[in-house]
């Protein structure tokens, strides 16, 4: 078990209570509502293609510019250049604070080097920008889970799977910590 580093704790500590706290709060509306309707009562390749419709939205800035930018940062990631993707990512919430999706893509490279208290940040805000974002909560449960933390991790993957009950990896991970959860209470 790797020692979790205070700091690390306090960040985790305080974006549970944010996730916490936006678990009561009505969906906001960002044009989305009729896709996560869709997504709530669709069929496992039907909610694959509503997921899509959400990414592509989630992914528009609004700017050119940004949108190239994200683009860029996914590429680099893609090809393992992670320290490439953050930059890229980096130059987009310089330029771009409000737009979510560039937040959330920061995280997943911050995860991928390894660096999971910056990722808890950057999920924290993408989770204030955009409570519905169902990838962040699914990345802040695996972190949970990694460091360590399967209650609260469990209690954020179904969180996540009440948003889209067909996220993929999702049902499998509550099911594993289910059992976990089972087997140490005999």
């Amino acid at each position: 078990m790797k020692p979790r580093a205070p700091f690390h704790n306090r960040i985790v500590t305080t974006v549970f209570l944010i996730f916490a706290g936006l678990a009561g709060l009505p969906a906001m509306a960002d044009g989305l509502d009729d896709l996560f309707d869709e997504l709530q009562t669709a069929e496992p390749q039907a909610a694959e293609r509503v997921e899509r419709r959400i990414w592509r939205e989630w992914s528009k800035s609004g700017s050119a510019a940004m949108d190239l930018l994200l683009k860029r940062g996914r590429e680099a990631l893609d090809e393992g250049e992670t320290q490439d993707a953050i930059e890229h990512f980096t130059a987009l919430i310089d330029h771009a604070p409000d737009f979510a999706e560039g937040w959330n893509a920061r995280a997943t490279a911050y995860f991928q080097a390894g660096l999971y208290g910056p990722a808890v940040a950057d999920i924290a805000q993408t989770l204030r920008l955009n409570p519905r974002h169902f990838g962040a909560m699914s990345g802040f449960a695996r972190i949970l889970e990694e460091t360590e933390q399967p209650d609260r991790a469990l209690q954020v993957y179904r969180a996540a799977l009440a948003i889209h009950p067909h996220l993929s990896g999702v049902s499998e991970a509550v099911d594993r910590l289910q059992t976990r959860a089972a087997g140490q209470d005999l």
